[in-house]
């Protein structure tokens, strides 16, 4: 077990937007925070970084609190007219690793361009950040997320304004990163994608929080009770769960394929 919560209540003292948040995570999970919007989703990110604390409850890390948490912010957070390479963006990850000169060592600079590579943006990796599409810029944000090398991952809404194909391409690398062992948490709307590659969904909305496969938590009952849709948007969701998913199997003890 990496992380465990238990009976958390998120937001802000006097006025949390969200009670009883329960969850585990363990190395290999893609855990996907599904809710409508203000219903506390990034506020249990951020809870997790340690910028907001919960208003009570807390997280237990039964092997230890890991070093470094990668985090990748939503778009708003970030300003892509700031005047560095995408090189330099992805090198950013490597901060907390500096010598004391400073410097990138050898082995650093090599995690660069594996992540350069893995992420498809190798041919442009000298060009400035003010001239990159949506999709390359976030591209270039999850090479940075992939240099911090960190067990856990932290994704806010990463897919926000960009095309399906770099969607289904950085799914993929999510993918990748869970079969190497990291556990990812991530901010996520489409609940195809859910389905598709999370093993397991928290849901939040109306104050509450439901936690467990997303076949089971992903209802079209829960989405609509917990304010994610109406009734009358709920009915295209049925046809999602018609079909087996593979991803619920781990939750289950089956094989990653």
């Amino acid at each position: 077990m990496l992380l465990e919560a238990s009976r958390l209540s998120l937001g802000y003292a006097g006025a949390p937007l969200v009670r009883s948040v329960s969850f585990q995570v363990e190395q290999g999970d893609v855990l996907a925070v599904v809710g409508h919007n203000g219903a506390g989703k990034s506020t249990l990110v951020k809870s997790l970084l340690g910028v907001i604390p919960p208003v009570s409850g807390a997280f237990n890390w039964p092997g230890g609190k890991p070093k470094t948490i990668a985090y990748l912010g939503q778009r708003t957070e970030f300003d892509g007219r700031f005047p560095i390479r995408v090189r330099d963006l992805a090198a950013m990850g490597a901060w907390h690793g500096l010598g004391l000169l400073g410097r990138l060592g050898a082995r650093t600079h090599e995690r660069v361009e594996t992540a350069l590579r893995r992420t498809n943006i190798e041919h442009i990796a000298d060009h400035p950040l003010h001239v990159l599409s949506a999709g390359q810029l976030q591209r270039a944000l999850f090479a940075r997320t992939m240099v911090q090398d960190a067990p856990l991952v932290l994704l806010d809404e990463p897919f926000t304004a960009i095309d399906q194909t770099t969607e289904t391409q950085l799914l993929d690398l999510i993918d990748a990163w869970a079969a190497e062992g990291r556990a990812i948490i991530l901010v996520l709307h489409d609940l195809s994608a859910v389905l598709q590659h999370c093993n397991k969904a928290l849901l939040l909305g109306n104050g509450r929080a439901q936690f467990g496969l997303p076949r089971e938590v992903l209802t079209p009952a829960n989405l609509v009770s917990q304010g994610y849709l109406s009734p009358s948007q709920a009915a295209w969701i049925e046809s999602m769960f018609s079909q087996p998913q593979e991803r619920d199997m781990k939750a289950e003890g089956g094989a990653r394929v």
